[in-house]
């Protein structure tokens, strides 16, 4: 995640306004879409391209514009904050469009922002090319669920753990077919009516939002906005352990019926965190337009010095140009980039911490050597005074937050 996220920062995201555009489905897509990749790639480019056409929309330039680029990278989340399967994308948007000057350079033209009536649009077109698809593809509503559901009949257990995650049912055990144990004050809200405005609009259970945008040459808030489209799906900090052994996760927001906490069994949070992995070969993070690892123009918009805090990696000769001669001309080296970042720099990025800075003298650290042997780390942690028994693992640290009683 860390990682990820600075990569797109450091060297994909060029010095542009940037738009998240997140697109939660219905209910009756999110199963299928759990496990059938190809469906995911053509909902996830029938969003992209929507949000594309919006762009150029209102930029005022022609469809018939071959030259104009517009660049995103998305994120397939499957999970809700309750830990329920739900797929969902969010694509971080280039908030403008790259046009092509007399000199072959591309300019980078900013659009404003969406209105609620243009978000509204997104989502009516988007449910209308789903629907379609879903009818090419015989999945509509008339199909034969029996035969369209080939997860049931080649994997059923794997089919039940999907089905009851996005119903928020247990699917095993003693509670199997039960709806998980919530916590929090009933709220009467029949009467509510779906989000609107806003820069959010949905329609026949296809939601989009698009009330985010990170202006240019903010990068810490893009990392960090990256960073959380990219997140994990279980949030440590937020489950405790309860006395009767039971796990209590605390939702991020309360939901409007009131909940604020849901209750698991141990094997009932193994059953959410099993639907959540993707099937295999499936990338959650892609790239469309003009960030695409081949696109044409990719070169001359993405970042083009290297990162500042991006040490050398050993054996790689980052940061230095060798000149060679070849037929009397002298050629450079291109830079080795390497692609991961080292923990002590994500240490860094993430929580501020310079962990490489000595503490007495502001120097710059460095690892001299590792000492694996158990008796040589005992014999000199005792010389320097330390410990050297292994640390003792700690019980899970109670929520003091939770209610007493549920």
């Amino acid at each position: 995640m860390a990682d990820t996220a600075a990569h797109l920062v450091d060297r994909v995201f060029p010095e542009v306004p940037v738009r998240q555009w997140v697109l939660s489905l219905p209910f009756a897509l999110r199963y299928r879409l759990a496990y059938d990749s190809s469906l995911v790639r053509d909902v996830l480019q029938i969003f992209v391209r929507t949000v594309f056409a919006s762009i150029r929309r209102r930029a005022g330039i022609p469809a018939s514009n071959r030259q104009a680029r517009r660049g995103a990278v998305a994120f397939i989340q499957r999970f809700s904050d309750a830990l329920n399967l739900d797929s969902h994308f969010h694509t971080l948007a280039l908030d403008g469009i790259y046009v092509v000057n007399g000199k072959g350079d591309p300019i980078f033209l900013r659009v404003p922002p969406p209105s609620d009536a243009e978000v509204a649009r997104v989502a009516d077109r988007i449910h209308r090319c789903v629907a379609r698809l879903m009818e090419r593809r015989g999945l509509g509503p008339q199909a034969d669920r029996d035969e369209a559901d080939t997860l049931r009949r080649d994997e059923p257990l794997l089919a039940e753990l999907y089905s009851a995650s996005i119903s928020g049912r247990v699917a095993t055990g003693p509670r199997a077919g039960q709806r998980v144990a919530r916590v929090g004050d009933a709220v009467d809200f029949e009467d509510a009516v779906p989000a609107s405005g806003a820069l959010c609009a949905s329609v026949a259970g296809f939601s989009v939002h698009a009330g985010v945008c990170v202006p240019p040459g903010d990068r810490v808030r893009l990392e960090r906005l990256a960073r959380y489209a990219g997140r994990p799906p279980l949030a440590t900090e937020r489950l405790s352990l309860q006395p009767d052994g039971r796990l209590l996760y605390r939702l991020k927001r309360r939901w409007r019926d009131g909940t604020s906490h849901v209750i698991y069994e141990p094997l009932e949070l193994v059953e959410r965190l099993a639907a959540f992995v993707p099937p295999p070969r499936f990338n959650v993070t892609r790239y469309f337009g003009v960030l695409a690892p081949a696109a044409t123009f990719r070169p001359l918009v993405i970042p083009q010095s290297e990162a500042p805090n991006l040490l050398p990696h050993p054996g790689c000769q980052s940061g230095v140009e060798t000149p060679e001669t070849d037929s009397g001309k002298a050629k450079k080296k291109r830079r080795c980039q390497p692609r991961n970042y080292s923990w002590a720099q994500l240490m860094t990025r993430v929580f501020a911490l310079d962990v490489l800075a000595c503490p007495r003298c502001g120097a710059r650290m460095r690892i001299l050597c590792a000492i694996n042997p158990a008796d040589a780390i005992r014999k000199i942690l005792a010389c320097l005074g330390l410990p050297a028994r292994d640390p003792p693992i700690a019980p899970a640290i109670l929520d003091r937050d939770a209610p007493a009683s549920w």
